[in-house]
């Protein structure tokens, strides 16, 4: 298990997940409040809710279940490269990971801050294509 622990692919994996927190955080520091003054009960809905909660605490919400998504494959293929590669360091693995990374980032902070939505695509899109990029090395490793 050490020398998968050397993989440059788990920094990004780290680095994903502790970002996922940062946004948790976020978006509970910013929808109790908003929520104290909505004062949902059990029975309020979530389009009720979604329709008194200001755009800025729903953008966060928003973001925070996408880092729960697609993310969730780069996990998965990330890891599975490290294990396939048994831990050696492929520099073109490690660029696209981190890469991935930063733009999963910027997404959120255009989503959580302005939310433009062809900037938001076009993120979206760049970090899929880094995803099937990542999903086809692998491909390349075990078949």
């Amino acid at each position: 298990m050490s020398s998968i622990t050397a993989s440059g692919l788990l920094g990004p994996v780290a680095a994903l997940n502790g970002w996922t927190l940062v946004m948790e955080v976020w978006m509970y520091a910013v929808t109790i409040p908003a929520y104290n003054r909505i004062k949902p009960t059990g029975q309020t809905t979530k389009s009720q809710i979604d329709a008194q909660l200001p755009p800025a605490a729903r953008w966060k919400r928003d973001n925070y279940n996408h880092l729960l998504e697609q993310p969730t494959q780069f996990y998965a293929i990330a890891l599975a490269l490290a294990i396939a590669r048994g831990g050696k360091i492929d520099g073109t693995d490690s660029i696209l990971a981190w890469t991935y990374v930063g733009t999963r980032i910027l997404h959120s902070l255009v989503q959580s801050i302005t939310n433009t939505m062809m900037v938001r695509f076009a993120l979206f899109g760049f970090s899929s294509s880094i995803l099937a990029v990542m999903t086809a090395r692998l491909a390349m490793l075990v078949f």
